[in-house]
Parts: structure tokens; C-alpha cells; sequence
């Protein structure tokens, strides 16, 4: 077995350990890049956005719809949908497609981190390795280009008790 990656942090979205501050100052800081992209915040806007600051999972939209209607019940998924679209065009929120056929959605991370994907339970492991990030870097430049941005994705299965060892 390999050595572990001394540069390697991860953080187990679905279980809430997420670095975050409290979810009232999260809400604010949404609302606040709102303001700054010049959005108008409806209050139904402002439960979407509370919502999805609360999430420690990757919702999709009828699981926001769900959420957001348990706070307001005028909230319709059409509603979560133009608010998901207009937060993601304005770069606050993500969007990810994690072969599971929906469009799933984080705030925009302040520092860059990549997915593992369990395979069976749909489980998201958010992690960020140094070691790839460089070797990302490497193979852009032996190819000819300068790296701008990228997306990683892995999917893979827990291991078995003797895979482990």
C-alpha cells in the first residue's frame, strides 16, 4: 500500500464537517456577493440562499425545493430552479453533474477542492491534494498550455476489509 498523502486534506460533505462558520454569517456572505453582483434579494431568494448555505451534502434542485418549502411553502420549484441559474450564472453557487443524472449544487468554495464520489451510496468526499494540483500544472505545460481551471472527479467503491491492509 502506498504511503498516505502528507498533502492531502478532506472533508466528508454529506456528515456536516464542513469548515464553516455559523450559517447566519454564511447566509450573509451569500447575500452580500448577491448585492455585489447587483442581484435584487427577494426573501424567497434570501431562504434559497439560507438554504444552500445550511447544506453540507450537494443538493439538487428538488432537494433545495424541499428544504426551501419547509421554510416557505410559496416556494415553487420553479422558483429554486431561475434561483439556481441566476446564483450559478453569477458565479456564487456551483453547479456538478455526478453521473447520477442531476444537476447537484455547493456555494462557490473559496479554495479550490476536488470530489471523490462513492459509487454505491452517492456519498460526496470533498478532498485537496497537493500533489495533484502540481502534477495537473505538469502535464498542462509538457503539453503546451497554461492551466486556467479544472474539475476532478473520482468515482470509486469503499474498500474490502482486505484491500485495506
Amino acid at each position: 500500500m502506498a504511503a498516505p498523502d502528507t498533502h492531502m486534506s478532506i472533508q466528508t460533505s454529506h456528515t456536516g464537517d464542513r469548515a464553516h462558520a455559523s450559517a447566519s454569517k454564511e447566509v450573509r456572505v451569500i447575500e452580500q456577493r448577491c448585492v455585489e453582483k447587483g442581484l435584487r434579494m427577494t426573501e424567497q431568494r434570501r431562504v434559497i440562499a439560507r438554504v444552500l448555505s445550511e447544506a453540507s451534502d450537494h443538493p439538487d434542485a428538488e432537494e433545495l425545493h424541499r428544504r426551501a418549502a419547509a421554510v416557505d411553502a410559496n416556494i415553487s420549484l420553479a422558483t429554486v430552479y431561475r434561483t439556481v441559474k441566476l446564483f450559478e450564472d453569477s458565479g456564487i453557487i456551483e453547479r456538478h453533474d455526478f453521473r447520477d443524472g442531476r444537476s447537484r449544487y455547493e456555494e462557490a468554495p473559496d479554495e479550490h477542492h476536488d470530489h471523490l464520489i462513492d459509487a454505491k451510496s452517492g456519498k460526496v468526499v470533498e478532498f485537496h491534494s497537493d500533489e495533484i494540483e502540481k502534477l495537473q500544472v505538469e502535464i498542462a505545460r509538457k503539453l503546451g498550455y497554461r492551466l486556467i481551471d479544472h474539475r476532478l472527479e473520482l468515482y470509486g467503491v469503499p474498500l474490502s476489509e482486505d484491500e485495506k491492509k
